[in-house]
């Protein structure tokens, strides 16, 4: 029996969008409540993000649609004439691809940008289209599943050098029932594994330019990289934060020498706007680095992420891969944040968790005092350097997104 597919109406994809993008709620929250895929809040919200500017500028949607219109019309006697030879050729051509190709081949031809709808491509592949909306269920999504993960996580961030046959026996001192192999999923789903102490918000694109790692220049003797003054390096990365309905993600960035948080942003999709408001908030407010550090993530060597360095001048450096340490100064402020923050607290949403997040950044800017600095805060060594006054700066902090 065939079930037949859900479809939405544009004002319900709309109202979802705008919640998404108010940013209260985790996006799996937000899809449990009205009963749709977090994918498919995703791919909405994309979509509008993609067609914004249509709202203020119709004539150029009319003049594409009154081309292609037109296109249409010269085309259509010569259609016309090839259409009994088309027929016959398609038949043909069709039983050989049946014979020639495996189901898996013959499903990679789908083109969703022909003018063909997806039923009759089907018919003419000879391919059942249910297969196309076949979802396997999402793993580690329930409350206790999730609670795992977030043991896991706290286990590695204290002892990242344990594999799964040392968690797993942590865990099980800890109480949890679990053996080797649901460990081990989890750590693969997670993205980590023993000496590499970073979760995986980090997918790199095989396509984008991976730029060189450039602060290997300012290593020490002892392999320490050193930065001498502010604005020379700043670092950023993203981190995940769970909710008790899901994921959030946390990007921030750091000034390497004064171990500053010059900008911060929460969000519930990972997605390249939030590297890009990231970074211009941080350069609305400050001068420019001279070198921007990130790991190799495709939001990071997205076009849009690169063409801000360089219009603004700025060196890119990215971590080498599978190095965590080479981003160590954002790494550390992680380690803090969670450790003095996140796990000693729960949040019920992400209204509650941003203004946590930002009494701490508040906190950790201008009363945490660094031992790397001198036992002296990120404020007074960011503003004594900028303006050779003994100040916090409170007053040039830039408001948190």
């Amino acid at each position: 029996m065939s079930v037949k597919r859900k479809t939405y109406t544009a004002e319900f994809k709309a109202k979802l969008v705008l919640e998404v993008l108010e940013g209260e709620k985790p996006v799996n929250e937000i899809a449990s409540q009205y009963k749709v895929l977090p994918t498919s809040l995703k791919s909405w919200k994309k979509q509008f993000l993609g067609n914004m500017s249509l709202a203020f500028d119709k004539s150029t949607v009319v003049k594409e649609y009154k081309d292609e219109i037109e296109e249409l019309k010269k085309s259509k006697d010569s259609i016309a004439k090839k259409l009994g030879e088309t027929i016959v050729e398609k038949d043909f051509l069709v039983e050989k691809l049946v014979s020639l190709a495996s189901s898996k081949e013959r499903k990679e031809l789908l083109d969703t940008k022909l003018k063909i709808s997806l039923n009759r491509q089907c018919n003419l592949l000879k391919i059942s289209k249910s297969s196309l909306y076949y979802e396997p269920i999402k793993p580690f999504s329930t409350s206790n599943e999730i609670k795992l993960l977030n043991a896991i996580d706290e286990i590695y961030e204290e002892f990242p050098s344990y594999g799964y046959r040392r968690m797993t026996k942590q865990l099980q001192r800890d109480g949890y029932n679990v053996g080797k192999k649901l460990v081990k999923k989890a750590m693969k789903y997670m993205g980590i594994e023993a000496l590499y102490p970073k979760p995986k918000t980090t997918t790199a694109n095989k396509e984008h330019y991976k730029y060189p790692y450039l602060l290997k220049d300012f290593r020490n003797d002892a392999g320490q990289v050193v930065i001498d003054r502010n604005n020379k390096v700043w670092s950023t990365d993203i981190t995940y934060i769970k909710l008790e309905k899901g994921f959030v993600y946390l990007a921030a960035i750091i000034d390497w020498h004064s171990k500053k948080i010059l900008s911060w942003k929460l969000s519930n999709t990972m997605d390249i706007t939030l590297v890009t408001d990231l970074l211009k908030e941080a350069l609305a407010f400050h001068p420019n680095p001279e070198i921007f550090n990130t790991d190799q993530g495709s939001q990071y060597t997205a076009k849009a992420h690169i063409d801000i360095l360089k219009k603004h001048n700025i060196k890119i450096s990215m971590d080498g891969k599978g190095r965590a340490t080479d981003n160590i100064c954002i790494e550390r402020f992680w380690r803090s944040i969670k450790y003095e923050e996140i796990y000693l607290n729960e949040y019920k949403n992400m209204k509650v968790l941003r203004k946590a997040i930002e009494k701490y950044i508040i906190k950790y800017n201008t009363r945490r005092l660094h031992s790397a600095i001198d036992y002296q805060t990120p404020n007074e060594v960011y503003y004594q350097a900028a303006n050779n006054l003994s100040q916090k700066g409170e007053e040039k902090l830039p408001k948190a997104s």
